[in-house]
């Protein structure tokens, strides 16, 4: 009962940044083969693009979300919040108490998780390189080493079974394109400065 509940919050999120229809759509959406085909193309072309520089991944979560809002029929949105990992919180942080976004600025301070949910199904390809950093939080590493092994690039699943993983996504805002677009543009320093 507890992801539905989840997924009722989530949709309270979308609504809160993208108004009610896009919330009601990405509740109704379920995904099909081809979009499930277009996440793996679209993560495997930005995971080769993107810079394995630690510290990066709110850029290449943001770079992977735009990727997949361009390519997928679908409800398509960058979300943050806590990521526990055997119900220990490894990334989190709280949002301002001005209500104001953590991420209106083009080098955010937010210490949290960022990942994509295309409907209700989670998209993270942040949590494998968080996992292979040398300065990995231990449980992380270990369990998704132990979990997935440690040459994936990308976690993709409906919501509810990433807690049978071990995975808790705890979502606490929902980007707007505003917020997206200041990630975006530290996201296109870094891959120019890459190509460079």
């Amino acid at each position: 009962m507890r992801a539905l509940s989840d997924l009722v919050q989530l949709g309270r999120l979308v609504a809160a940044t993208h108004g009610w229809p896009a919330a009601r759509t990405f509740k109704a959406y379920d995904w099909s083969e081809q979009d499930r085909a277009g996440i793996a193309s679209g993560a495997a072309d930005i995971l080769k693009l993107f810079p394995a520089t630690a510290g990066q991944e709110q850029s290449l979560s943001a770079t992977l979300a735009f990727q997949l809002q361009r390519r997928l029929d679908a409800p398509v949105h960058l979300v943050a919040g806590t990521l526990r990992v055997e119900g220990m919180a490894v990334r989190q942080d709280r949002l301002p108490s001005d209500g104001t976004s953590p991420f209106a600025a083009d080098a955010p301070a937010w210490r949290g998780h960022l990942w994509i949910m295309v409907g209700p199904h989670v998209v993270d390809a942040a949590i494998f390189r968080l996992a292979n950093a040398a300065d990995s939080n231990p449980v992380l590493a270990r369990h998704v080493h132990g979990m997935f092994g440690s040459d994936k690039g990308l976690y993709a699943d409906h919501w509810r079974q990433a807690r049978r993983v071990g995975l808790d996504y705890d979502p606490l805002y929902v980007l707007s394109e505003e917020d997206m677009s200041h990630l975006l543009n530290a996201a296109y320093r870094l891959i120019k400065d890459g190509a460079a």
